[in-house]
């Protein structure tokens, strides 16, 4: 139903992860029988969770760490890890400056250009440890390095902007990607995104994506809906992408995975997500909490540095546990921020669900209530649900 803002302008209502809440069915079942698992790319996944390509996320050891528990890392091949051959004293320098000279220092660092050789070195070094070499580039850096990416041989590349679709416009002295093109003619599976509505997921899954990215600004470090006033809440947006996925698949018999990316913190976030009909997610700010993350306990948005007009600040999340504490348990934490399979399988099977398509089937109610209700304790003392 639509809502007149004023004049002829019409809206339609959206909802955020946080105003819905899920509702058990008729049966329920032990969680150990339920089935998590992904096929991203043809690449099969037991957790449903990747992590961002974000420079305080992932590098080459947590890439290696995240495919050894069966999840999924994205490194980010315009970061700090392809422009230094040390990133260390960089990532050091990151997390020790004050918070007024942060954007300054981060668009000095990162005017360092991009070295293709770096390139190649982390993707092989990712996969001689045995890692599964998922990497993310920009439309510009597609073109610029999706042959040395080809050449190197990584196992999933992503291209992500803050919105990607097949009909951009460039000036005259810019040649834009060809998104079809390249899924197209590169070696390996391309992960498109990102995007929030069903017309462009259309488009983008015509075009060859082997996974549709979600989300646009719900990012715990992201300004870009401060900065842009752009955005759609991600449950609506979840929701209307996979719609465009589930008629794509009625018409070609393809299906093509849809990823949440953004706004997801705790367990719930992730359930809520597989609920509006994603297959998977992508998290930041959760891994970027990990004892083995490079952000030395700070995160940042791949936009932060913009020499122009940055979208993303760096948040300071700490440091809570182990990579394998936050995904596999057991939970030190009482807020659902850790063990993040065990709260989606605990889910699952108090929803009935035995897999993830049964997931995505389950009841959604509108609860903006859910997360404060009878939680004034919590709340008071900082507990829980009330942090």
């Amino acid at each position: 139903m639509s809502i007149i803002i004023g004049g002829k302008k019409q809206a339609r209502r959206a909802y955020g992860i946080d105003e819905i809440a899920l509702v058990p069915g008729n049966c329920t079942l032990d969680p150990v029988l339920a089935d998590t698992r992904v096929t991203i790319g043809g690449i099969e996944r037991e957790i449903p969770i990747l992590a961002s390509a974000m420079d305080g996320v992932v590098d080459v050891k947590m890439a290696v760490l995240l495919s050894e528990l069966g999840s999924l890392g994205v490194l980010n091949l315009e970061g700090i890890q392809t422009r230094y051959e040390d990133p260390n004293p960089i990532l050091d320098r990151i997390a020790s400056v004050g918070k007024s000279e942060f954007v300054g220092l981060m668009q000095e660092l990162y005017s360092v250009p991009v070295k293709p050789e770096l390139i190649t070195q982390r993707i092989k070094d990712i996969k001689q440890l045995g890692g599964i070499a998922a990497v993310s580039l920009t439309p510009f850096g597609a073109n610029q390095y999706g042959k040395v990416v080809a050449e190197a041989g990584a196992d999933l590349v992503f291209i992500q902007a803050t919105v990607v679709s097949t009909a951009h416009l460039s000036p005259e002295t810019i040649t834009p990607l060809d998104l079809a093109a390249f899924c197209s003619e590169m070696p390996m599976p391309v992960i498109l995104g990102n995007c929030v509505t069903y017309d462009v997921t259309l488009q983008l899954l015509k075009a060859g994506a082997a996974g549709i990215l979600v989300g646009i600004g719900p990012g715990a470090a992201c300004t870009s809906r401060g900065v842009l006033g752009v955005g759609v809440p991600q449950a609506t947006a979840v929701a209307d992408c996979a719609a465009a996925r589930d008629d794509f698949h009625k018409d070609t018999g393809k299906y093509i995975p849809i990823i949440a990316d953004g706004g997801i913190i705790t367990g719930g976030d992730i359930c809520k997500c597989i609920a509006c009909g994603a297959d998977a997610v992508m998290i930041g700010s959760p891994i970027a909490r990990s004892a083995e993350a490079p952000g030395r306990g700070f995160h940042w948005g791949m936009a932060t540095p913009s020499p122009v007009l940055p979208r993303g600040t760096r948040i300071n999340v700490g440091t809570t546990g182990t990579i394998s504490e936050i995904l596999r348990g057991p939970a030190k934490l009482d807020d659902g921020t850790h063990n993040l399979l065990g709260a989606l399988k605990t889910s699952m099977g108090t929803l009935g669900a035995k897999d993830i398509k049964e997931m995505q089937q389950v009841e959604v109610v509108i609860a903006p209530s859910l997360l404060t209700e009878g939680k004034v304790y919590q709340k008071a003392q900082q507990l829980g649900m009330g942090k």
